[in-house]
């Protein structure tokens, strides 16, 4: 039966996450956690020399020992990230959280998905568990397809909307203002002409803006 995920992005900051697991694929999976702002516990007897790291400068706390029934409580997100197969869905019968099981969705009650990350832009790739392999090679187009000028174009939309939101009352105009600087054609022009071109139209265009908010 097909399965359906419900996308979401979700705010990690100052999270508890437990990563049960020492090896490669958990130190990608302790890497991404690090990255959104969460507090991170591996539990694993052995760990990569990069996870030994993060220890060693307190950026996480390692459980040296296996995992033990128990582990869990507090978690905001559990992620079995072991070789073993019986470790993982031990894990995932005492998760009372969202859990990742990495390369076993059946046992989940979420999957991580293929990322692009542009500056604050985030694109989310998934096949729904189906294949993973596929999910990165369209992962890996979109990168070619979104430059890292995207990111800053992103960043600096972002801000623009901030000033809108404080500077302009009217809701129609805030609104109509905020469609405009981020419509298709700015893409297409972000594209061809590079972000400064971007940035400069945009502005002229919020000048005229307030020229008319003054009248």
């Amino acid at each position: 039966m097909d399965h359906h995920y419900y996308p979401a992005f979700i705010d990690l900051r100052g999270k508890q996450c437990i990563v049960v697991g020492g090896g490669k694929t958990a130190e990608r999976k302790v890497a991404a956690l690090l990255r959104s702002g969460a507090k991170v516990t591996v539990i694993s007897p052995f760990v990569t020399s990069v996870l030994a790291g993060y220890s060693n400068r307190k950026r996480i706390k390692h459980v040296k020992r296996k995992y033990l029934k128990g582990d869990l409580e507090d978690a905001f997100i559990v992620i079995a990230a072991t070789s073993d197969r019986q470790a993982n869905q031990e894990v995932s019968l005492d998760a009372p959280c969202l859990l990742n099981v990495v390369d076993d969705p059946e046992q989940a009650n979420f999957i991580a998905p293929s990322v692009i990350r542009r500056g604050p832009l985030a694109l989310a790739v998934s096949t729904s568990g189906s294949s993973p392999a596929l999910a990165k090679s369209i992962r890996k187009e979109l990168e070619l397809l979104y430059s890292k000028e995207f990111g800053l174009f992103a960043d600096f939309v972002g801000k623009q909307r901030g000033k809108a939101l404080k500077d302009i009352a009217d809701d129609g105009m805030r609104e109509r203002l905020l469609k405009q600087i981020a419509a298709p054609e700015m893409l297409g022009m972000l594209r061809k002409e590079g972000f400064k071109a971007t940035r400069n139209r945009i502005l002229k265009i919020i000048k005229g803006q307030r020229a008319k908010t003054a009248r």
